[in-house]
């Protein structure tokens, strides 16, 4: 089992409840943005942040993934 797994559903479900989607709706937006992605590369960081300060980061990344693939 991955050792981030459970990570990756705490940082899932406590976005879904941020933005107020259903689990599908999270999960696309991760899965559309690479977020699981992100969270794999950069976890030694990431799990030392608060809740806030986490999922904040997050919606950094994905707004920041819109960009960059505008460009």
């Amino acid at each position: 089992m991955d050792k981030l797994l459970p990570f990756k559903i705490f940082c899932l479900e406590n976005y879904k409840v941020k933005h107020k989607l259903t689990g599908k709706d999270a999960l696309d937006v991760f899965n559309q943005h690479q977020v699981f992605e992100y969270i794999t590369r950069h976890y030694d960081i990431l799990h030392s942040f608060g809740l806030i300060y986490l999922i904040n980061d997050l919606d950094a990344y994905i707004a920041n993934h819109n960009n960059s693939k505008a460009n």
